[in-house]
């Protein structure tokens, strides 16, 4: 897999300086609690304050790449304290990245949580979690977690994915591949363009994996305005079900982002900013230690008002019962 240049936006010193004091008087005046309601009604009034340093690091990805990595934020490694062993039992842990991110995603858009995905917090910790070692979640290590569109099974799914990195000893990568640098012929982006198939719940929403109604089929690509965008969970779309002519153009769609994939080694205190419809992102495989040093990501989703059409069949998905929850709505 090739590790080319990855669009790198580099934020001013001042810029890091304003997040982090920011972030901090948030904090202190909320006793440290990240996840405090009242914190987080406050975002986007400190948000609307930051400078246009921060906004022109945030300004939109602009690229066919489709991502890009910003890069600047100090981590404190012994101040971080261990990696948590789960999402649940992380509390505070890392609570001024969490902040940060929080306003960085508020200048991109809106935040997204989930009521059924880490008790719908806004920020997830994303770490390796024993048991969890072959699921197709964050929370795996031992397997490829195979290339997809964060959240694919809902219409309400995030515009962008924000992955703020605070340790990665052994330099894992996350995948990324775009669409826009794909070769298709025409025949297979009208097959693909069908609703043939539905994409369903992943194993981090189990109550939705119980879901009491007919999985909608979903096309898996689709032209936008500006260009093809994409629908696209393989792990958990039952291709068997499908026409054989529909297997082999998804087959070829798998081999062209396989084809086009690139390896981004996020180092402390790098944000990798995706475009949720136009890249697929995934991570290589890694041997978890679970002794406090393994890899540690904090996640946010963002919903952008104004972005791109989605197909309007869309609007009437059910979603599986899961309800996503705009922050400050």
């Amino acid at each position: 897999m090739p590790t080319a240049a990855t669009p790198v936006r580099q934020l001013h010193p001042r810029a890091v300086t304003e997040l982090l004091t920011t972030a901090r008087a948030l904090l202190d005046a909320f006793e440290g609690v990240a996840t405090h309601p009242l914190l987080l009604a406050q975002v986007p009034d400190a948000a609307a304050k930051l400078s246009d340093d921060v906004r022109q690091a945030c300004r939109p990805v602009d690229t066919a790449e489709g991502l890009f990595v910003l890069r600047g934020l100090p981590v404190d490694d012994e101040a971080l304290g261990a990696t948590p062993g789960h999402w649940s039992t992380a509390g505070n842990s890392g609570a001024l990245h969490d902040v940060v991110l929080l306003l960085l995603s508020t200048v991109m858009g809106t935040p997204l949580a989930w009521e059924g995905q880490q008790e719908g917090r806004f920020v997830h910790n994303i770490v390796p979690s024993p048991g969890h070692e072959e699921e197709q979640t964050g929370a795996s290590s031992d397997v490829l977690l195979s290339p997809h569109t964060e959240d694919a099974f809902h219409p309400g799914r995030a515009h962008l994915l924000v992955l703020g990195c605070l340790r990665n000893p052994d330099s894992v990568a996350t995948t990324a591949a775009s669409i826009r640098h794909t070769r298709l012929d025409a025949d297979d982006l009208e097959s693909l363009g069908r609703p043939v198939l539905p994409i369903l719940p992943d194993d981090a929403y189990a109550e939705a994996q119980g879901y009491d109604g007919a999985p909608p089929p979903v096309p898996t690509i689709w032209q936008s305005p500006d260009g093809p965008t994409l629908r696209f969970d393989p792990a958990y779309t039952p291709l068997d079900e499908a026409p054989e002519e529909y297997r082999a153009a998804y087959g070829r769609l798998e081999a062209e982002l396989a084809r086009v994939s690139v390896a981004v080694a996020l180092t402390p205190g790098d944000v990798l900013v995706v475009d949720n419809d136009l890249v697929v992102h995934g991570r290589v495989p890694f041997k978890a230690r679970y002794d406090g040093t393994d890899r540690w990501l904090k996640r946010s989703s963002v919903r952008v008002p104004g972005r791109r059409t989605r197909p309007q069949a869309e609007r009437f998905e059910h979603g599986y019962g899961q309800a996503a929850v705009e922050a400050f709505a």
